[in-house]
């Protein structure tokens, strides 16, 4: 297990400190992003290389793109070209690839001249470049297209569901989003639908993404929840909504927020100007222009002081001020503060 590190920032260059807010890789990138199994993603002349949580820099080569470390494999880009990194860092499958996505269930869907299919961890084609598209395979099963219609395949490349849709999207669980005439629903591994599709894609939303077993989904401009059990769980009825954490759900009533339970039942009342997830038992809220955290009883733990707050992660949570970032604890106690002046 590797321990958390957070980005840090300091006179605009970018570091990483560790859960006790002290630095162990001093801010020097221009970018930085999070670590993921040892490793993280830095930007060097508008490149990005890879970057250990030792402070350890690859410089072999350069990349466009380096993904999160999923089953042992990084996915990154070369030029045009995709291929694959090890857990040392060190390229195991050669940048060839049109398009390339994270393994899963020990295959990963990647094309290349047009066609897709999925490759071992070897880089060898377990499943043949044959389909228009792919995405992930997940409980054994993927999403595949050919003649322009989606159904589902296994590991052998067979269709278990037959192409039947717009679009179809990995299982979770036991259901899979769905699209017919750009609107979006739920089907099962009978391929029936559980949930005819009737929901809107909005931008900036991940659609049909179940957090808690719960989707956020958005009909004639109202939004809800669908159950990853396959049914409506609370009808689309609030301004906007945002997703479950620990029980709870972020909704808008007439310009105000507060939080709902999974029956819909508001356990918060409405009254704060923003609202974001639960998690660590605390959500950040926004009031008087303000952010803090308040409990799952809607009580403040953290005073509203900030100019902006992010849900905790690992015990912390990164919180910005008019004098620039802050780390804080469950309690409000500062634990790393960004300092804008000189250091000597």
């Amino acid at each position: 297990m590797h321990e958390p590190l957070y980005i840090v920032r300091r006179q605009g260059y970018y570091g990483y400190m560790n859960r006790r807010g002290e630095v162990v890789i001093k801010p020097q990138f221009l970018e930085a992003g999070p670590f993921s199994g040892g490793f993280a993603s830095v930007a060097f002349n508008g490149q990005r290389l890879l970057l250990d949580d030792r402070g350890r820099l690859s410089v072999r080569r350069l990349y466009r793109f380096i993904g999160l470390l999923s089953e042992n494999r990084l996915r990154v880009q070369v030029v045009q070209r995709w291929g694959f990194l090890d857990e040392q860092g060190e390229e195991c499958i050669s940048a060839r690839f049109d398009t390339a996505g994270d393994f899963q269930e020990g295959l990963a869907a990647v094309s290349i001249e047009g066609l897709a299919g999925f490759i071992d961890p070897e880089g060898r084609f377990a499943i043949a470049p044959v389909f228009e598209g792919v995405r992930a395979f997940s409980g054994g099963w993927a999403p595949a297209a050919q003649h322009r219609s989606w159904g589902f395949v296994d590991k052998t490349g067979h269709w278990v569901i037959e192409p039947t849709w717009e679009e179809a999207f990995p299982f979770q669980g036991n259901m899979a989003v769905i699209r017919r005439n750009g609107l979006w629903g739920l089907a099962d591994r009978e391929g029936r639908e559980c949930v005819p599709p009737q929901f809107e894609f909005v931008k900036g939303y991940a659609q049909g993404q179940f957090s808690n077993g719960m989707a956020l989904a958005c009909r004639d401009g109202r939004y809800g929840y669908v159950s990853q059990q396959g049914h409506i769980a609370v009808e689309p009825t609030f301004d906007l909504a945002g997703d479950f954490g620990e029980g709870l759900a972020p909704v808008e009533i007439n310009g105000v927020w507060g939080f709902v339970d999974m029956a819909g039942n508001l356990k918060i009342m409405p009254r704060f100007e923003d609202a974001g997830v639960f998690s660590g038992g605390l959500a950040p809220v926004q009031w008087k222009g303000l952010w803090g955290y308040v409990d799952q009883e809607g009580s403040w733990v953290i005073k509203p002081v900030f100019d902006a707050a992010d849900p905790f992660r690992d015990e912390l949570a990164r919180v910005e001020k008019e004098d620039g970032w802050l780390y804080v604890n469950y309690l409000g106690e500062v634990i790393w503060q960004e300092l804008k002046v000189f250091e000597t």
